[in-house]
């Protein structure tokens, strides 16, 4: 056996499984969003049907809640239910719910919304540009805009809702 083979991979091999290690005891939700905090990028999106759109900068002094999810994201349709008596609940008291279809075609999302219900508008991100903008990486991520047009909090996976009904609660 060639020993100085073995050495050389060795020498390789074993700070590569170290630092992948190091990370396995970390939640990736837990990291530190560089979004919050910051004035949310502004939005001009319209819905699945194309018939009404809608602009952030309009929204100016409602509490925002936007959520960018897809038909095939599983923790979205688990998250979904919430979301619409989340919506009906907090509508009334001026808190705007928005879904934003991540990755994803408007028959399919058109779809998942007759199946599973709605009680707010869904929009379409042509090219992903407002996704990019708010730095999602994946579905569901959910923001909570702040009636001055900050973000407030990123939820990344399902929401909380304990968080949620806390962070609505203190903008009212």
């Amino acid at each position: 056996m060639n020993w100085k083979v073995l050495a050389a991979g060795a020498l390789i091999v074993i700070p590569l499984v170290t630092v992948l290690a190091m990370g396995f005891g970390q939640d990736p939700r837990a990291l530190p969003n560089v979004m919050e905090g910051r004035t949310a990028p502004q939005f001009h999106l319209s819905d699945l049907d194309g018939m009404q759109s809608y602009d952030l900068a309009e929204l100016a002094g409602k509490p925002v809640v936007l959520n960018f999810w897809a038909s095939w994201c599983v923790p979205c349709a688990q998250e979904h239910p919430w979301l619409i008596r989340t919506a009906q609940q907090y509508e009334p008291r001026g808190v705007v719910f928005l879904g934003v279809l991540y990755g994803d075609e408007a028959v399919n999302g058109k779809a998942f919304l007759k199946r599973n219900g709605h009680a707010f508008p869904t929009l379409l991100d042509p090219g992903g540009h407002s996704a990019l903008d708010y730095g999602v990486a994946g579905v569901p991520e959910t923001f909570v805009i702040s009636p001055q047009g900050q973000i407030v909090h990123k939820f990344v996976g399902p929401i909380e809702p304990d968080l949620m009904t806390e962070l609505l609660e203190r903008m009212l």
